[in-house]
Formats: C-alpha cells, structure tokens, sequence
C-alpha cells in the first residue's frame, strides 16, 4: 500500500479545489456573458445621457443639467463593480472633494461631482465647460475600455454584495450626492446592478432557501425605495428622516451579508 505524504494531500486537495473553480467558471460563461451585454447596454446609455448632460452645462442651462444629473448617474451607479476595474477613470469620472487637498476649491477635482457643486452649490457652470469635456471623454474611454475586457467571473458574482455594501457602508450617509441630494437614484442604480447579478446566475444556485431568503430581501428593500418614488425619480435625500435613514440602512446591510455568500455558492472562494 502505498502512503501520500502530506504535501501530496495538499497538493491533492489544492488540485480537487483548482478544478471545482474550474467548473464553477466554466458554467459561469453564459451569465457572464448575459451580463456583459447588459453592461454594454448600460454603459452606452451613460455615454448617451453625458452627452446630453454635457451640452447643458456648456450651454449654461443649469436647471436642464441639474435635471438631467441624476438619471445621468444611475447607469454608471449599476455597474459600478466593471467600472472600478478602471481605477483611474473611476476617480476622474466619481471621486468626491474629500479625495483631494483643497476639496471642492482644488483644480484637480473632477468628473460628476465636480460640476455638481457647481450646480447645485454656485448655481451656476462657470467655469465647467473643461470638467464637462473631460467627464465625456472619460465615460467615452470607459465605453471603449469595457468593450475588450474579459470579465472576471469572481468580480461579477462578488459584485452583488459590493454594491449593497458600499450603500450600506458610506452612501447611506448622503456624503455621496452632498449637493444635489439625489442619492436614492444612486441607491436605485445599485440596487438594480445587484439584482441583476443574481438573477443571471441564479439557475446555478442549488440553495432554494437562499434564494428565497434573497428574493424577500430584495423585495423589502425595493418598496422602502419606492416609497420614495417621485414621478420618474425619487425626492431628495434630505426628506428622509434620520430613522428612514436607519429603516434603509438595516435592510441593505441585511441583504448585502446574504450576498457575500454568493461567490461561495458558485465555488469561487
């Protein structure tokens, strides 16, 4: 009889889990695909909507372009996990004043939260016309960037729970949207990004009770978002009292911690 020492069982058992990855994705390919496309279809949205957005500015039209920020933001709020692949366009397209050393006076501020100061702060796009460029140019380069890129499997599926996260763990707090207050629209685009994620990869789910479990989470934090729900938006963030606010951030943090167990689910931990 032969004995493995126990480097060979290690390796035995780091082979047996490199293969079960293997298999996850692999039958991962088809959603990922499916999710591909549907990022391509929201990031040329956001590339259609920023132009719009743009040419408001630019033309100094500062109630058409404070209009049009919010819905502008959502495509870009719901694949936010493929975009902060990008990390340097991430910044330049959604860092905020708190990133940089004179915060909203510093020229190195840029990108949506930039001209959203200016909008909502100064009621005006003096001087915005080359942040507007640069965030059209920005969102191009996404477009063309996410074109070529192989979608990590481990992303996609971890993205579900990322997106919950980051609401529940800083945006909850409205520092996101500090000017305009339009940050349930945020919350809508990440909300949909993540339903998304699951209900592409669901069929590969063998857990009828997570699922379940997940389907009434969602559906908990969906309604407290629509009552929300002003015409085709949302009222501003500084509506909601400090127990909404409490309300909302219980159920997200409820439904992110069901998420983080997705990749596992899928043998991609």
């Amino acid at each position: 009889m032969r004995f493995l020492t126990l480097a060979a069982l290690g390796a035995l058992a780091f082979g047996g889990q490199a293969y079960a990855q293997s298999e996850a994705t692999l039958d991962l390919v088809g959603p990922i695909s499916e999710y591909k496309l549907f990022v391509a279809e929201q990031v040329d949205q956001l590339v259609a909507d920023t132009t719009a957005f743009v040419e408001a500015v630019k033309a100094g039209d500062v109630e058409r372009a404070k209009a049009l920020f919010a819905p502008t933001r959502i495509n870009y709020e719901e694949i936010e996990p493929i975009a902060e692949l990008f990390s340097d366009l991430d910044v330049a397209i959604d860092s905020r004043a708190d990133d940089y050393e004179k915060a909203e006076q510093d020229p190195e501020f840029p990108g949506f939260h930039r001209i959203e100061y200016g909008l909502w702060e100064k009621n005006s796009t003096e001087g915005l016309d080359p942040v507007a460029d640069k965030l059209l140019a920005d969102v191009t380069d996404l477009q063309g960037r996410i074109e070529g890129l192989t979608f990590p499997p481990e992303v996609v599926v971890g993205g579900a729970a990322v997106l919950m996260e980051e609401v529940a763990a800083t945006k909850i707090s409205g520092e996101e949207d500090r000017y305009s207050h339009t940050d349930l629209w945020d919350f809508r685009g990440n909300f949909d990004g993540s339903r998304k994620i699951v209900e592409l990869v669901r069929p590969l789910v063998d857990d009828e009770a997570f699922l379940a479990t997940v389907d009434k989470n969602f559906a908990t934090v969906d309604e407290i978002l629509e009552k929300y729900r002003d015409g085709a938006g949302y009222v501003t963030y500084d509506n909601l009292t400090e127990e909404d606010r409490v309300v909302l951030a219980g159920a997200v943090n409820t439904l992110a911690e069901d998420l983080s167990t997705l990749r596992g689910k899928l043998g991609l931990d």
